[in-house]
C-alpha cells in the first residue's frame, strides 16, 4: 500500500476569483435536521481513569511491544467513539504485548451535551484539535481545552501508534485522515484495508489556524517512527459511526500486534481509494456559501467550475476531476470551508 506524499499547495489565487459577472451568491444553505439516532453513551464509570489522568487507562503487557494509543472525543459531541472505547474498557480487552492507552479527551465539553442543541458542546472554550503545537504547549495561553491538552502529554509522548476518533456533521462517507508522512499514510491505509467498504484514505497536512493532534510532532516528524491517523467513522450521532469506530479499533490493535486477530475478516477485495489535498479553502468572511449542497466524496469533473461565494470572491476548482473532502456547508470565518484533493 504505497502513499504518494506531496505538499498541500495554498495557491488561493487558482481557486478565489473576483466576481466579475453579475452572478449573485446563492442564500445561505439551511442546517441539516439532526437526527439522534444513536444517544450518548453512560460514560460514568470511566471518569477517574487508572493512570493519575481523569479518563484516561493504560495497561501493560508483560511482553515487549509498541505503546498504542486510542483517543475519543476530542470534541464533545462526536461520541461515536466514546462508544468504542467504552466496549473495550467493558470486556477488559488488555494487550498481549507492549502497553495500551485509551483516553476520552474532553470529558467536559461531553457532559454538556443536549440533544436539542447537540452542536454547542463541541468544546468549552475553544477547539482541542487545533492546540498541538509545543510552543503553544510551552506557552502561557490557557483554557479548558489547553489544559488537558497538557495534561495527556506526558503518555502522548511516548506512544509510537496513535489512533483518533471523530465522526462528522454533515452526512458523509467515513474516511480516514493522515498527515504528510508515508509512516502515516500506510497505518490508515493498513485500516481501511479491513473495512467493507475500504474508507477512502486522505493526506493532508491540516489546517491553518492550528495543529491536529495527528499533525502533533511525534507523529508528523520523519524524525520518528511514530506514526498517527483519525478516523471519520460517518455523520455524528448514528449507529453506523459507533460500528465503524469499535471495528476500526479492533484492526488497529491487532495490526499493531497489540492482541491477537480473533475471527477478524479478510482485508477487502475492494481497491483502497487514496487522496492527497492540494488546496485548503479557508472562509475569509462571515459570507461564504457554496453554490449547492456538495458532499464529503464529490468529484467535479471540470476545471474552474463554480463552487462558492465568499463574500465578493468566487470559490473555483483549480483542476479536473477535483475531489471534494469534508466540505463544511455553514463554515464561520477563519475555520475551513473544504478540502481540494486529487486521487492518487
Amino acid at each position: 500500500m504505497s502513499c504518494a506524499s506531496r505538499r498541500q499547495s495554498t495557491q488561493q489565487g487558482r481557486i478565489r476569483l473576483r466576481t466579475l459577472s453579475e452572478t449573485l451568491p446563492p442564500p445561505q444553505l439551511p442546517l441539516p435536521h439532526f437526527d439522534i439516532a444513536l444517544p450518548p453513551p453512560d460514560l460514568s464509570p470511566w471518569q477517574d481513569g487508572n493512570c493519575g489522568i481523569p479518563g484516561a487507562y493504560h495497561f501493560e503487557a508483560r511482553r515487549p511491544g509498541p505503546h498504542v494509543a486510542i483517543t475519543a472525543l476530542m470534541h464533545g459531541n462526536e461520541y461515536s467513539g466514546a462508544y468504542a472505547l467504552d466496549h473495550l474498557l467493558t470486556h477488559a480487552v488488555r494487550p498481549e504485548r507492549g502497553r495500551l492507552t485509551l483516553i476520552f479527551l474532553n470529558l467536559a465539553a461531553f457532559a454538556r451535551f443536549d440533544p436539542a442543541r447537540p452542536t454547542l458542546s463541541r468544546f468549552i472554550d475553544e477547539d482541542m484539535n487545533r492546540l498541538w503545537q509545543p510552543d503553544l504547549i510551552a506557552s502561557e495561553h490557557t483554557s479548558h481545552e489547553m489544559e488537558r491538552v497538557r495534561g495527556v502529554m506526558p503518555i502522548l509522548n511516548t506512544v509510537d501508534a496513535l489512533l483518533d476518533l471523530h465522526s462528522m456533521l454533515w452526512p458523509a462517507e467515513p474516511l480516514l485522515l493522515s498527515n504528510m508522512t508515508e509512516k502515516s499514510c500506510v497505518l490508515a491505509s493498513a485500516l481501511s484495508a479491513f473495512q467493507t467498504p475500504p474508507p477512502l484514505v486522505v493526506q493532508d497536512s491540516g489546517h491553518e489556524d492550528g495543529p491536529r493532534l495527528i499533525d502533533y510532532v511525534r507523529f508528523a516528524s520523519n524524525r520518528t517512527t511514530a506514526k498517527a491517523c483519525l478516523l471519520e467513522a460517518g455523520q455524528h450521532w448514528q449507529p453506523s459511526a459507533a460500528t465503524l469506530a469499535l471495528s476500526v479499533c479492533q484492526t488497529f490493535l491487532e495490526q499493531m500486534g497489540t492482541v491477537s486477530p480473533n475471527n477478524s475478516p479478510a482485508p477487502s477485495r475492494q481497491k483502497i481509494r487514496q487522496a492527497t489535498v492540494t488546496d485548503n479553502v479557508q472562509a475569509l468572511t462571515s459570507r461564504f456559501v457554496f453554490v449547492k449542497t456538495f458532499r464529503s466524496g464529490d468529484v467535479i469533473k471540470k476545471a474552474g467550475t463554480l463552487l462558492a461565494f465568499d463574500g465578493s470572491e468566487e470559490i473555483r476548482t483549480p483542476y479536473d476531476n477535483c475531489l471534494l473532502v469534508m466540505p463544511n456547508l455553514r463554515p464561520m470565518r477563519g475555520h475551513t470551508a473544504v478540502r481540494l484533493a486529487r486521487s492518487i
